[in-house]
């Protein structure tokens, strides 16, 4: 990952980094960064000098076809964890599991508080879960993150990245929790612990916030486009229907005019034909 990957994305993104000093040279540290691109997990973990271990969604690692072996080969290689998020608990329960194992460990321990990525670029509500528990349970300090354009590099859904954008990453002072570290069962602690964070993420992206939780913004934006699709289809239906009511009520004034015109020249021939008679007989 760093000695080829690394090089790659240097040489055609030129990504910048803007406080890397604050990630200690050794000793264990949690990085929450925001999430704006799948690319997130390419130039974070490259470009620092340390190994960062995430944890992923397990589909990442069971998805079946070249692309899902691919996938799975990076994830794999790079150290990340997988997490089944079949079941809300069983999944937060395993996250702070791992995250906790990989402190301990004396390890970087990477985290995405949003639990997903950004649908639209805008920075959302972190879920209490992983981040505070496990920052309170080892007393490891959190590094704020925030990654800059990568969502401009690798729009969601894209494969294929975009050349000639520079990405970027900010790293914000180190946070530290101890005061409360003990009290990772206590969820307005656990609230506050994750907003403080956000609120840095916030900082020092630039983003807008918003909150409520990105899972329920990007119902929210199907929900939208659903709605906007069928509304777009009801218009073309009703502009059709009036196309076609025009077009038979103009038919139907084309006809009624060629039935006149044929009636008057009709009544003109018969006049002419009657004149006719009228000279004959004379």
């Amino acid at each position: 990952m760093k000695m080829i990957v690394a090089p790659l994305l240097r040489i055609f993104f030129r990504p910048w980094m803007e406080g890397e000093e604050n990630i200690p040279d050794e000793g264990p540290a949690i990085l929450a960064s925001n999430h704006l691109s799948f690319s997130d997990s390419f130039f974070l973990p490259a470009l620092l000098k340390r190994r960062v271990t995430f944890i992923a969604k397990a589909e990442y690692f069971t998805t079946p076809g070249l692309k899902g072996r691919l996938t799975a080969a990076f994830f794999k290689g790079v150290g990340q964890l997988p997490v089944d998020r079949s079941g809300a608990r069983g999944a937060g329960e395993a996250a702070i599991r791992s995250g906790i194992a990989v402190i301990e460990r004396g390890e970087l321990f990477g985290v995405y508080p949003e639990g997903t990525r950004s649908p639209d670029g805008k920075l959302y509500r972190g879920k209490v879960g992983g981040l505070a528990r496990v920052a309170l349970a080892t007393g490891a300090p959190v590094i704020p993150i925030a990654m800059i354009d990568t969502e401009k590099v690798q729009p969601p859904g894209q494969v294929v990245p975009n050349f000639g954008i520079r990405p970027g990453i900010r790293i914000g002072r180190p946070l530290d929790f101890s005061r409360y570290q003990g009290m990772e069962n206590d969820r307005f602690i656990l609230r506050s612990v994750t907003d403080e964070v956000m609120y840095e993420i916030m900082r020092l992206s630039g983003q807008e916030y918003v909150d409520i939780y990105a899972t329920a913004a990007k119902r929210q934006l199907t929900e939208d486009k659903k709605r906007a699709d069928a509304e777009r289809k009801a218009q073309h239906k009703a502009e059709k229907a009036a196309e076609k009511a025009a077009a038979e009520q103009q038919a139907a004034e084309q006809k009624a005019a060629e039935q006149q015109a044929a009636e008057e020249k009709a009544a003109a021939e018969k006049s002419a034909d009657e004149q006719d008679g009228k000279g004959t007989d004379r």
